[in-house]
């Protein structure tokens, strides 16, 4: 049984602020959510294998691969629309 102190706490590790109405208005509604966990915790669930997941999970990573560009900016193309460059490089102003 969650009491108001117990609200008050979750809140304050929350980081919620709740009138005195919503600690009168949420204290009852968390038990009966307790409450309703405590029903579930009554079921024999003897023999059924633990699910962790609804839908089968498979690796969907692949595998590593060197690729090579097929096609590149030449440093020139890559520069010629910089509104400002300095040996070959983009200028940008400097930051502190």
């Amino acid at each position: 049984m969650i009491g108001k102190k117990d609200l008050e706490h979750m809140a304050w590790l929350s980081r919620l602020e709740l009138s005195g109405e919503d600690k009168e208005r949420y204290t009852p509604k968390l038990n009966s959510v307790l409450d309703y966990f405590s029903e579930l915790d009554e079921i024999d669930t003897d023999g059924i294998e633990p699910a962790y997941h609804v839908l089968p999970v498979s690796n969907v990573f692949r595998e590593d691969e060197v690729s090579v560009p097929t096609c590149s900016l030449s440093q020139e193309e890559a520069l010629s629309n910089s509104p400002k460059k300095q040996d070959g490089f983009f200028k940008a102003p400097r930051m502190m």
